[in-house]
């Protein structure tokens, strides 16, 4: 079941498109949780999972790796990829590791 989810806006040429991210219920997996995950991109749909000892780490971590995807991608490279205003970040918690990565409000996202 999906919990939570976060449209960002991809320009292109003459339109923008809609790119869901959709977060889904984590569940009991054998011994530990895991969350899965989707990033709707323009040419493929991403389906991916994070795993915790229990449910909210199971979930932080996926709010995590989201973000990671989203901060990897060529989408974001590209500078036309945004949620709200154009540079002000997308609102997701990132790692320590990649906090160079970020932009605008995400600057000052302590996570």
């Amino acid at each position: 079941m999906i919990i939570a989810e976060r449209v960002l806006s991809y320009r292109t040429d003459g339109s923008e498109l809609q790119i869901e991210v959709l977060i889904s219920t984590p569940e009991r997996d054998g011994s530990s949780w895991v969350c899965r995950y989707e990033i709707g991109w323009p040419h493929e749909r991403r389906y991916n999972f994070s795993a915790g000892i229990d449910a909210v780490q199971a979930l932080h971590l996926t709010l995590q790796k989201i973000c990671i995807d989203i901060y990897m991608s060529k989408y974001h490279a590209s500078g036309r990829l945004s949620w709200g205003e154009t540079g002000a970040g997308y609102g997701f918690p990132v790692p320590r590791t990649g906090r160079d990565l970020l932009i605008g409000d995400d600057l000052n996202f302590e996570g």
